[in-house]
């Protein structure tokens, strides 16, 4: 069973995208540069690392980078039983499973970062990691102190980060050592979050939930605020919103994820924290960071050397009968959002070659990427698909 998971801010360095520049998939960072009205690209490509610090910066980078490595595993044909995301990364599992589409998510994401860091330059905040002390004993140092201190993650066993007043944080943090901790270790970020000094922030990203459609997930996705999965669309935009002055129960997904028999999570977009965190979580779990181009292939020789093993990779089932979508089949996405109308000589068994017609969505061109055999075809006649939602799956040769 296979778990897709996104990193959240603090993940970002300078020029992380300059890897992805000749891959197909580069082109997201323009469609949310349009989306957004910001030049995404001088982010990934051009910013140092004091601009990539501020959050409305390092939040946008972080998501269409994530959102870019999804779409170049995506094209391979391999998707995940599960999705989860750490805070902001949150919106890179909502996009990854249907629930959000791409642009709405680049917009939520730049008013998300925005709002945030507005807060945070009207309220001086700070976060620290304790290491090596319970959560509620984490819980109890916050609690003793006269000042403002809150847990703001629960990470992994013995790695909890506490936030609040720069005082109230330096006051809980010495408590914590008093209580037991290991080390204490103040954080490079420039606001309180996940705490209630993010109150106005969630305020305004209220307004801005409340402009787009959710729609049901493709696969379950476990939320933050309760590391519970969520099947449907009704409750994400509340549970975004209570997301922003909530700790993050990451250990808590983790653990979820672990009993409904996840056992492979693969991490995408800059960074290998969360892979860290899943190992020091879950014993025996297998973990994959995909970071550039040349780990997409790493991960398919993984995913394909565990085929040969295993009776099935632990992807999604690829049609409506049970079928499980190995790491040697491929699926031609939609390349754009509108009413789907099929090739007609397409049919199961057909062979593809590269650039070969699907179908049409409205009046664009649906072209394999890969050659194959048809497998089944995904989407019907007069069905409304969105950008990126598969349409034909092949078998390669």
């Amino acid at each position: 069973m296979l778990a897709f998971t996104f990193p959240g801010q603090g993940s970002q360095k300078p020029g992380m995208g300059e890897q992805w520049i000749a891959h197909d998939s580069w082109e997201l960072v323009s469609e949310a540069s349009e989306a957004c009205g910001r030049s995404v690209e001088d982010l990934l490509l051009r910013a140092d690392a004091d601009e990539l610090r501020q959050t409305r910066n390092s939040q946008l980078a972080t998501f269409v980078l994530s959102m870019v490595t999804l779409d170049a595993v995506e094209r391979t044909g391999l998707a995940p039983n599960y999705a989860a995301g750490h805070s902001l990364g949150e919106y890179s599992a909502l996009c990854a499973s249907g629930v959000l589409s791409y642009e709405d998510a680049v917009r939520l994401v730049a008013e998300r970062g925005e709002a945030m860091q507005i807060a945070a330059d009207e309220q001086e905040g700070a976060m620290a990691a304790v290491l090596g002390l319970d959560d509620d004993l984490v819980n109890t140092a916050c609690a003793r102190i006269d000042g403002d201190a809150w847990v703001a993650n629960f990470n992994a066993p013995g790695q909890v980060v506490i936030a609040g007043s720069p005082e109230g944080v330096l006051l809980a943090g010495a408590e914590a050592k008093q209580l037991g901790a290991k080390k204490t270790m103040q954080l490079p970020v420039g606001g309180a979050f996940h705490t209630p000094f993010m109150a106005p922030a969630r305020d305004r990203l209220r307004k801005a939930l409340g402009t787009v459609d959710f729609r049901a997930p493709a696969i379950p996705v476990f939320a933050n605020v309760d590391a519970i999965p969520r099947t449907t669309a009704e409750e994400w935009k509340h549970l975004l919103a209570s997301q922003l002055c909530s700790p993050v129960q990451w250990r808590q997904t983790l653990y979820a994820l672990d009993q409904n028999g996840a056992s492979t999570y693969v991490e995408l977009g800059p960074g290998a924290v969360l892979s860290g965190m899943a190992k020091r979580t879950i014993k025996g779990c297998s973990t994959l960071s995909v970071q550039s181009p040349t780990d997409v292939d790493m991960l398919l020789t993984t995913l394909t050397d565990t085929a040969q093993t295993s009776p099935a990779t632990g992807a999604l089932p690829a049609d409506g009968h049970g079928e499980s979508l190995y790491v040697t089949e491929r699926l031609v996405v939609s390349p754009a959002a509108g009413l789907f109308t099929p090739n007609p000589d397409l049919t199961e068994s057909s062979h593809l070659n590269v650039g070969d017609v699907v179908g049409w969505v409205s009046d664009e061109e649906v072209r394999s990427p890969f050659a194959g055999t048809v497998m089944g075809v995904m989407a019907l006649e007069g069905e409304r698909v969105t950008a990126r939602q598969p349409i034909t799956w092949l078998r390669t040769h």
